[in-house]
């Protein structure tokens, strides 16, 4: 439990029908094994005491009463545990049977969650033997238990210690229905939703029911636990495969394999769940607790809110401060993406690059639509992001159906300018039909320094900004002269950094590139390289990708660049990966630091990780007034650095609190 994640279970356990007692010891021994994990929640399958297929000898009063005593026997394995436990049986109440999920924490039944949804139609049916549940918790005296017992659908169970931990539940059919509990259980205030199933196999089944439950986690912006029944229910019409599945806001964490029971286990992310709904002004807010009387025998423990009996129950118990003392060691139970921004898989990542270049093109073909400009102007310098820029204008004259040559590609060498970019730039220009002038810039600046007095050995800042100045300049004036529009090439990486010459390549008059992280420019050239259709406009654009990222400021040495961006402001890779989880949700630069050291183990050290994390939050801070006025342009993902969007932030904002955590940051074992 560090960081906000939370390590959870749905576990199938192989049973024996109109066995509990059998059952019992298997569901037992998967608590075990679960609790030797670090397991805080763990759910099994729907009515998985008795079996799901017991047909009518659930009107028997022998198994309902054996059922009722191996869950005592289960509640009491509990008690040395820190485990929510969900597990599914029939139950008793007021001269009716329902099939219900029980709540059980250290050694105390929490409640009873009853089946709202019982299908009795095709293989189903449910009704022939169990009774709907009710809405509303009840409580009865239950004499076996010597105590109240609550059972209701509309039953929360609030964690003590986990602000951000609420859990709801529902059994099977509840979530295929229309209207499905876990709705309004996500309104009152769950971000956890548990379903105990036994949902049969029948041929592509598992991939509707994968995507039922993560479209409802995504739905609810909350975690789902899913566990279903499989191997030991009877087989006389029907098979049970045991596909379980732990979803988070539409992410599936973890999957089992069919036919074999299983457990899975992953590391669900509250503080990320809770972000999420904290960020969506349409995320309807938990409702106000209101006094609406008490239960005869209501505990301590527990609470009515609105329509809702809140149930809290604890983490903490005599095995926590050992298990805490671990936890930093742990690797976290669910694949960490080290390009979050970059899909993996190849065709995702395809439709994604295609996407993103049309939405980058339309931004572009609007504002020349509107501005009434013919004529585009592109600062090339045989880099990354300007052939970006420049292949994005390209598609959008194509679709204002304006020639090419109307584009126009200025490079501007300089002190730092190797031959290598100056003839990609230039090669670049005359295979997609763009005009093409160069404009050497040396004399201007080496003017401008002894206009200023800077001694041109002096290789400062002041030495490097000046051409950055002197190239907008340039760019602006020709756009003014052909009635253009200069394209900003900047990406979103370099202005969350900073990691530009304020009203220099900082300005333009529309920035195609303001919404696309660093390691997605790359993907964008490459896609257009492999779909392009034309081999030598596809050669130099891989020599553009094979080229080391530089701003060319400073001069070459034996010809090659001697400036490469990612030995000064750090490797961008690892920066996309801090800006996503800082700009999207918030995270502590401590969880950051945790989830890099395990996204990039083998490739960086946890120091490398540090510092560049450092170097990440300082220049995020003191950076702000360069965003605070960048050019309009399109937001193409989940993030943004715009002033007018995703991003409004003080200038001078204090970085303390931050920095702070970065400096109490340990190595992790």
């Amino acid at each position: 439990m560090k960081d906000g994640f939370i390590r959870v279970a749905a576990a199938t356990p192989t049973i024996k029908v109109a066995d509990p007692e059998y059952n019992r010891k298997q569901i037992v021994k998967l608590i075990e094994e679960g609790a030797n994990e670090q397991v805080k929640i763990m759910v099994f399958p729907e009515l998985c005491l008795t079996g799901y297929t017991c047909q009518d000898l659930f009107m028997q009063l022998p198994l309902i009463r054996k059922a009722k005593e191996e869950l005592k026997r289960i509640i009491d394995a509990s008690k040395p545990l820190d485990m929510l436990i969900f597990v599914g049986l029939p139950w008793e109440m007021d001269g009716k049977l329902y099939n219900g999920a029980a709540a059980i924490c250290h050694g105390e039944l929490l409640g009873i969650v009853p089946k709202k949804h019982l299908p009795n139609y095709s293989e189903f049916y449910e009704l022939r033997n169990f009774c709907p549940g009710n809405d509303q918790a009840i409580e009865t005296w239950d004499p076996d238990f010597k105590d109240w017992i609550y059972m209701g659908s509309h039953m929360l169970f609030r964690c003590r210690e986990i602000p951000w931990l609420v859990v709801g539940a529902e059994v099977c059919e509840d979530v295929w229905v229309p209207c499905p509990p876990s709705i309004s259980h996500a309104m009152a205030g769950a971000t956890v939703i548990v379903n105990c199933s036994a949902s049969d196999e029948t041929t592509g089944k598992d991939e509707y029911r994968h995507n039922l439950i993560c479209g409802q986690s995504a739905r609810l912006v909350c975690g789902y636990i899913y566990s279903n029944a499989g191997e030991g229910e009877s087989t006389q019409d029907l098979v049970f495969g045991g596909q379980n599945i732990i979803a988070e806001n539409g992410t599936c964490l973890v999957e089992s394999k069919r036919f074999v029971n299983e457990m899975v286990i992953a590391d669900m992310d509250l503080e990320r769940l809770n972000s999420e709904r904290r960020r969506m002004s349409t995320f309807p807010s938990q409702s106000q607790a209101v006094a609406m009387g008490a239960f005869p025998g209501q505990k301590e423990s527990s609470r009515l809110r609105e329509n809702y009996m809140e149930v809290i129950f604890s983490l903490e118990g005599e095995g926590t401060k050992e298990a805490a003392a671990k936890e930093t060691t742990w690797l976290l139970k669910r694949n960490i993406d080290k390009a979050p921004f970059v899909p993996h898989d190849r065709q995702k990542r395809e439709k994604r690059c295609e996407e993103i270049l049309s939405i980058q093109a339309m931004g572009l073909k609007k504002r020349l639509e509107h501005t009434g400009c013919g004529h585009a102007v592109v600062g090339l310098s045989g880099g990354l992001d300007s052939t970006l820029a420049l292949l994005v204008t390209v598609r959008a004259f194509d679709w204002l159906k304006l020639p090419r040559n109307q584009i126009h590609c200025i490079t501007m060498p300089c002190f730092g300018t190797t031959d290598r970019t100056y003839h990609n730039a230039c090669q670049i220009a005359r295979q997609v039909g763009a005009s093409l002038q160069e404009i050497a810039i040396k004399d201007a600046v080496t003017l401008h320094f002894r206009d200023i007095g800077q001694d041109p050995d002096q290789h400062d800042v002041t030495y490097e900004n000046s051409q950055a100045r002197e190239r907008t300049q340039i760019l602006m004036d020709i756009a003014n002269q052909i009635n253009g529009m200069v394209i900003g090439t900047g990406d979103m990486s370099e202005l969350a950094l900073g990691w530009a010459t304020y009203n220099g390549d900082h300005m333009s008059m529309y920035g195609v590139n303001a919404g696309v992280p660093k390691t997605l420019v790359r993907h964008l050239v490459r896609y257009f390289a492999d779909t392009c259709g034309e081999e030598e406009l596809k050669k130099v654009l891989e020599d553009v990708l094979d080229t080391p990222v530089s701003p060319e400021l400073l001069p070459p040495e034996n010809g090659e660049i001697s400036q490469k961006t990612e030995d000064l402001v750090g490797p961008y890779e690892l920066h996309d990966f801090f800006l996503y989880y800082i700009l999207r949700f918030g995270y502590m630069p401590s969880k950051i630091y945790r989830m890099a050291v395990q996204a990039f183990a083998g490739e960086y050290s946890q120091e490398t990780v540090k510092k560049w994390l450092n170097v990440c939050y300082s220049r995020f801070f003191t950076q702000q007034f360069k965003r605070s006025c960048l050019p309009d342009g399109p937001k193409v993902g989940s993030v943004s650095v715009s002033p007018r969007g995703d991003l409004r932030m003080p200038s001078d904002a204090c970085k303390r609190i931050w920095m702070e955590d970065l400096e109490r940051i340990q190595q992790i074992g």
